[in-house]
């Protein structure tokens, strides 16, 4: 018997990178599949691939969230993992400092309110159920600062925070829904091929970028999305409140041996 059987699980950010690799992982292992993103031709590539369904959904809009309880009225697992660094548009300043007040508004309206939004969606669609598994991609950068990137680092630690409060919630509620958060550090997703290219010192960058992890290497979506399915699964039933981090070794210290 697989994982997931018979269970409906919706994943944001689904088009690409580790909501692909998450919604690819529970198909796998039996899941129905409801991929959702804002980008409608890659989400429904994905889809039609896993002969899922796709909804377009802005997880940062309230309206998409009332729309997607009317018609997926009683998911499983909610997987909120879609997500913005605020570069993605060209370059803008988000430190402490220089950020724009709109530059912090809009990463956290999608990072945050997303997930605030995907939760409480999430709590009311599973209580009719009897219990169900919300699993939060936070980041590595939610546990420690992040000075250039000050609106990601805050929204992604009021995820980290926001899951407990959920898991605490729903454990008060006498509800059988879990709620955990994943934090990834760099796992090799479409968003560093701009920092990456194609060069002949592509590999050379890559090495860079990764050169303070223990690990001395990038993780994969795939490896992401296996911690997700185990969070989904019932062989997670006793966890809840979890923060599971995913960084190669960063938050554990330096590899480095003590000087004489």
């Amino acid at each position: 018997m697989q994982k997931l059987d018979g269970k409906i699980c919706l994943v944001t950010g689904a088009a690409r990178g580790i909501g692909e690799a998450i919604a690819r992982a529970f198909a796998a292992e039996g899941a129905e599949i409801i991929v959702t993103d804002i980008n409608e031709t890659g989400g429904r590539a994905v889809a039609a691939d896993l002969g899922a369904r796709f909804e377009t959904l802005d997880v940062g809009a309230e309206d998409d969230w009332t729309r997607m309880a009317e018609i997926i009225p009683a998911p499983d697992v909610l997987v909120n993992n879609a997500g913005v660094t605020g570069f993605e548009n060209g370059e803008r300043v988000h430190d402490p400092e220089h950020a724009s007040l709109e530059a912090w508004r809009d990463v956290h309206r999608i990072n945050l309110d997303g997930t605030f939004l995907g939760c409480r969606y999430a709590i009311k669609a599973m209580r009719g159920k009897g219990g169900g598994s919300i699993i939060n991609i936070s980041s590595r950068s939610g546990m420690v600062g992040i000075p250039g990137a000050a609106a990601y680092a805050s929204s992604k630690a009021a995820i980290r925070n926001h899951t407990k409060s959920v898991a605490l919630y729903c454990a008060q509620q006498g509800l059988n829904i879990r709620c955990n958060s994943i934090h990834p550090a760099a796992i090799l997703t479409p968003m560093w091929e701009p920092m990456l290219g194609d060069g002949k010192d592509r590999e050379a960058r890559m090495a860079a970028l990764v050169s303070d992890t223990p690990l001395k290497r990038f993780g994969t979506p795939q490896e992401v999305a296996a911690l997700a399915l185990l969070l989904a699964s019932d062989d997670a039933a006793y966890m809840t409140g979890a923060e599971l981090t995913m960084d190669g070794g960063i938050l554990a210290g330096s590899a480095a041996a003590p000087g004489g």
